[in-house]
């Protein structure tokens, strides 16, 4: 009898998220059967090939969107995101939702605040409904450092070398960034999530900013 598969969705804001926040992570879990949604760049003629390109790679299938990214981060309404999100997703339940951090995995990107907001809030309205939520749990001091996963989350996991060279390589060979970009600098060795069981944890985590304190 072959082993029912946990249903996953990440739920992300770019192409390259999914891989250097939980690539680690995806590699390691055959159960796992996801699904990611990326609700920007679907138009962008470079990213969007090479998105699902590491999906393949990942085992995962996905979907992307096209929410404005451009450089000057003008914020979008909450029913903006949450209305992308429910666009892109192909159910409303899931075993395991993994989303973004509320205060996102560096200082600072809006999207990511904006996604990981959304899904708290859809996730409370029951909108979506998952058995548990995960956010990424990564920080840089302020920029005085790459992003690093954070030893005090829920589930920290330093990446076996192999499954650290296999999402390396998703980052600077599929993605295409050169090994001195910020992305291949970053692209974290250990992974971390804060993990949540019921939508009032979650919102009193974004209540304090995503934060342990």
């Amino acid at each position: 009898m072959n082993k029912k598969l946990k249903k996953v969705a990440l739920i992300v804001a770019h192409p390259d998220d999914e891989t250097l926040w939980a690539g680690g992570t995806m590699l390691n879990e055959p159960s796992w059967k996801c699904f990611v949604a990326c609700l920007c760049r679907k138009s962008d003629p470079d990213r969007a090939p090479k998105f699902f390109k590491a999906l393949a790679i990942l085992g995962a299938n996905g979907i992307m969107g096209d929410l404005d990214d451009g450089p000057e981060q003008t914020p979008l309404s909450g029913n903006e995101v949450k209305q992308a999100i429910l666009r892109l997703i192909p159910d409303v339940h899931f075993d395991l939702i993994i989303t973004h951090n509320p205060n996102g995995e560096y200082t600072r990107h809006l999207r990511h605040e904006e996604v990981s907001e959304a899904v708290i809030n859809l996730w409370e309205e029951g909108k979506l409904t998952t058995g548990e939520l995960w956010t990424f749990a990564y920080e840089d001091g302020h920029k005085a450092y790459y992003p690093k996963a954070e030893l005090t989350a829920t589930s920290y996991w330093p990446l076996p070398p192999k499954l650290r060279e296999l999402k390396y390589s998703i980052i600077t060979q599929t993605y295409g960034f050169d090994k001195s970009s910020w992305e291949a600098q970053t692209s974290p060795g250990e992974e971390a999530f804060w993990h949540f069981s019921n939508a009032q944890q979650a919102k009193n985590w974004l209540a304090k900013g995503g934060t342990a304190s």
